[in-house]
């Protein structure tokens, strides 16, 4: 149960799994062993931000430099701009000098303090900030930090950077107890962490000025890959030579995560059968839902103050358009991100009823396939996982055949809310559910590193 966990005003304080770059200035900041998730708040305004030589401007303004360093256009045709003449400017890995963290280090502004249009956007009906647009911003935020980092001296002036950076997951994620206004200006800020071969790890945060002051909102991990100019195979990267002894132990915390990320990739459900714990569980759902008085078959019986899982959840079919595309006329990643991170708040909602839920934690997003522009996406939110007044949601997103009818899962989502109150538990009914409400339960444990 819920015990072990420590509560301050309602908010969750979790450890600092790791140290980073801090985005108020030119400094890392190293945590201290179980030093606790504390919100730094230091008296800085707009007009220090716009001074800092790592300020790219607003975030619309960062979009356009991003389409501009690749040599795009704006403007929609159903075939995507030709790049193979990109190709022969693909460095060698060789040819590639090692990069500091503090290289990459770079900050955006979300104006929504001075752009009234701005603000209708990303208002929420209770006049917070619209978590999926942030998701969707913290995305594209990424890919600049990725343009920060990679430097190739050997590029003809006026010759489009050769390369695709794409989302291959984003890691655990956790909010603060911070409430946000959609009258206020946002930071983000970020830097790289680690570097593979084409691969890259990204931290982001997200920062909201109030009084002066920037509150943190959350702060997040994305793996980025690098890719060629057509998308059709890796790109090698500049790898990273660690400035400080800071960045030496944020970089070996890197290769720590890559670690656990695999163990728990391996370790999915999907992958490798419950363990002798999670088979005693199952036997003890499968005693509470079924009748004593009768042997018929596939009888089940809910008890008390609980919900079938199979009639706990959500289900969108959604049209994707030109103005969700990327480069190359896939949908964009952070769109996906936030319409699961919508429908899975308006899951939540419809479960919790009346206690109304708080998004706490991602656990993790996996991007499986890449989505056509043209797709029809079918996104459903399942409850699959609830203890006292948490729940855990796993949102699926398939593409659908408009022809054949087939789906094909393109990307998993795993999210936690919390409630005010506690919440009636979810139970499985089959075999299938019973493995998703496994699945649920160890995305909860890791998301509260409870195990």
């Amino acid at each position: 149960m819920l015990r072990n966990i420590v509560r301050t005003s309602g908010t969750i304080i979790r450890p600092m799994i790791y140290g980073s770059l801090s985005p108020h200035r030119n400094q890392f900041i190293l945590p201290k062993t179980n030093s606790a998730y504390v919100l730094t708040k230091r008296n800085v305004g707009l007009k220090h931000v716009k001074d800092d030589p790592a300020y790219a401007g607003t975030m619309a303004e960062v979009k356009d430099e991003i389409m501009a360093r690749l040599g795009l256009e704006a403007g929609y045709s159903p075939i995507p701009k030709h790049r193979d003449h990109l190709l022969k400017y693909e460095p060698k890995a060789s040819d590639l000098e090692p990069r500091s963290m503090q290289d990459s280090f770079t900050s955006a502004i979300l104006p929504l303090s001075s752009d009234k249009v701005l603000q209708d956007r990303y208002v929420a009906f209770l006049g917070h900030v619209r978590l999926g647009r942030l998701m969707e911003d913290m995305d594209m935020f990424a890919v600049w930090v990725c343009h920060q980092h990679v430097k190739l001296n050997n590029l003809p002036e006026g010759v489009p950077l050769p390369y695709t950076f794409v989302t291959i997951l984003v890691d655990k994620i956790t909010f603060t107890n911070f409430r946000t206004k959609a009258t206020e200006d946002i930071r983000l800020s970020g830097h790289v962490s680690w570097v593979g071969k084409s691969s890259m790890e990204i931290v982001v945060w997200l920062e909201q000025m109030e009084n002066g002051v920037w509150h943190k909102i959350t702060k997040a991990l994305f793996l980025m890959a690098a890719r060629n100019a057509t998308n059709t195979g890796p790109a090698p990267v500049n790898s990273i030579k660690p400035a400080t002894e800071e960045e030496k132990k944020i970089l070996d915390g890197g290769t720590m995560r890559k670690q656990r990320r695999q163990l728990l990739q391996a370790s999915s459900i999907f992958k490798a059968e419950p363990n002798d714990y999670e088979q005693s569980l199952m036997y003890e759902l499968f005693k509470r839902t079924t009748p004593q008085a009768t042997m018929e078959l596939n009888l089940r019986v809910l008890p008390p103050n609980c919900r079938w899982m199979s009639e706990s959840f959500v289900t969108n079919t959604i049209a994707s358009f030109p103005e969700n595309r990327n480069a190359h006329n896939k949908v964009f990643g952070g769109f996906l991100m936030r319409n699961a991170s919508e429908i899975s708040w308006v899951c939540a909602n419809i479960y919790c009823k009346t206690a109304k839920p708080k998004m706490e934690h991602i656990c993790d997003i996996s991007f499986e396939k890449p989505v056509s522009v043209n797709s029809f996406i079918k996104m459903t939110a399942y409850v699959v996982y609830t203890e006292v007044n948490y729940l855990q949601i796993m949102t699926v997103a398939d593409i659908i055949d408009s022809v054949t009818g087939d789906q094909l899962t393109s990307n998993v989502f795993y999210y936690t809310f919390s409630a005010s109150e506690q919440v009636p538990e979810v139970l499985p009914r089959s075999y299938h559910e019973t493995m998703w409400y496994i699945q649920g339960r160890r995305k909860f444990k890791y998301a509260l590193g409870l195990e």
